[in-house]
């Protein structure tokens, strides 16, 4: 097996631990609240909303600046400072008796938070840019693998558990990522020598804002519907079992998710990482139509697993553009620069879709985001010449 490839499992591993572990505490925050002394259902929805978000502000603010770091020093230290770190905070998570508090600590792991992102990074550098794509898409499938079953995982650890036991087990699984990262990857110590000799201007990354826009836009179109798409659900599907129903379609786009990274990520290798990326963001765009049209659960479950597909079709093109296009001693920084994109359409997105959902009803938030996305087709399809190949090869 070559080093990538032996590279690629183990962090396609690494980045499944993270994934399931962090997902896992995500659906019982509010419960969590409710347990440190919250008892109005006002003040839990204010509260869940500050310590959910709280994270993506400082992964936000701080990803550009680990990323700069990682070209000096390295992949690898960065990425075990990233596990460690939240490892630690996530654990402690456990151990907190209010809510500010709760908050705080979610604030300070925001700050350590770039795993995946720096997984991603260290892969890139180790990969031939011609498989770049494939390896990317694979990767990413750890993340959404994990993704997927870390709520399900969570429930059962929260009723065999307790809330604070899942905390103190997530922050473990985080901890054993990293040290399966710390025993099994080895990063390449001629290219960090190499990288430390020069010295590229942060301006050599300006021609690579419509990647960060593209990752800024596809978790704008995810993150828009998501927290909502249960009350959507609800609207039209009246029949039993409905709490199953919005389970299927809430993980629906993540399962066409495992397809279409893959698969459109081999196909980005053989035609073009950019050409794919244009199709997807037009495919993902059309993906809402039928989920704006949806009178029947079907038709709405046929949008979501277009969606995920297409969905799928960006992630391992905008990491593969980032690869080809990103000077090599800034690659890292990119990478960081493109995931603080992705944590700030974390966070606009759901602000979009409530406050146009509130304003014009949920429906409209399938058709302003679709707008959105052939918005961001267009600027990709201006900027062709400047995403082709050949850029990669004069940067």
């Amino acid at each position: 097996m070559t080093a990538w490839r032996r590279t690629l499992v183990i962090l396609w591993c690494a980045n499944f631990c993270a994934a399931a572990g962090m997902s896992q505490i995500i659906p019982f925050i509010p419960l969590y609240l409710a347990e440190l002394g919250l008892h109005t259902e006002r003040s839990i929805d204010h509260w869940s909303s500050w310590v959910f978000s709280a994270q993506f502000v400082t992964s936000f603010m701080f990803q550009p600046i680990w990323g700069s770091l990682a070209d000096r020093y390295g992949r690898k230290p960065m990425l075990l400072r990233a596990g460690f770190g939240m490892g630690v905070m996530t654990a402690l998570m456990g151990l907190v008796g209010a809510p500010w508090q709760l908050l705080v600590l979610r604030l300070v792991n925001g700050v350590f938070s770039g795993f995946i992102a720096m997984a991603i990074s260290l892969q890139a550098s180790v990969t031939p840019a011609e498989n770049a794509g494939r390896a990317l898409g694979t990767l990413q499938t750890g993340n959404i693998a994990g993704s997927l079953i870390g709520p399900l995982v969570g429930g059962l650890l929260a009723e065999w558990l307790g809330f604070r036991g899942c905390f103190f087990f997530t922050g473990a699984m985080l901890v054993l990522a990293s040290l399966i990262v710390l025993l099994f990857v080895h990063e390449p110590k001629g290219a960090r020598r190499a990288r430390a000799k020069v010295r590229g201007s942060w301006k050599s990354l300006a021609g690579l804002w419509p990647v960060f826009l593209g990752s800024f836009m596809t978790q704008l179109a995810m993150m828009s519907i998501e927290p909502i798409v249960t009350i959507f659900t609800r609207s039209i599907y009246h029949g039993a079992h409905l709490t199953l129903a919005a389970g299927l379609v809430v993980a629906t786009s993540g399962i066409a998710n495992l397809i279409g990274t893959p698969t459109l990520g081999r196909v980005g290798d053989r035609v073009g990482q950019q050409r794919v990326l244009l199709l997807a963001l037009f495919g993902a765009a059309c993906a809402f139509l039928p989920q704006a049209l949806a009178h029947a659960l079907w038709l709405l479950l046929l949008g979501r697993f277009l969606l995920g597909l297409f969905v799928g079709g960006m992630l391992p093109s905008l990491q593969a553009l980032v690869r080809k296009l990103a000077p090599e001693d800034k690659q890292a920084t990119a990478y960081g620069l493109n995931s603080s994109a992705t944590f700030f359409g974390n966070l606009v997105g759901p602000l979009i879709g409530g406050q146009v959902a509130a304003m014009y009803g949920i429906r409209s938030v399938f058709y302003v985001t679709m707008a959105l996305l052939l918005l961001n087709a267009a600027v990709i399809a201006a900027n062709q010449r400047r995403l082709e190949p050949h850029g990669a090869e004069e940067v």
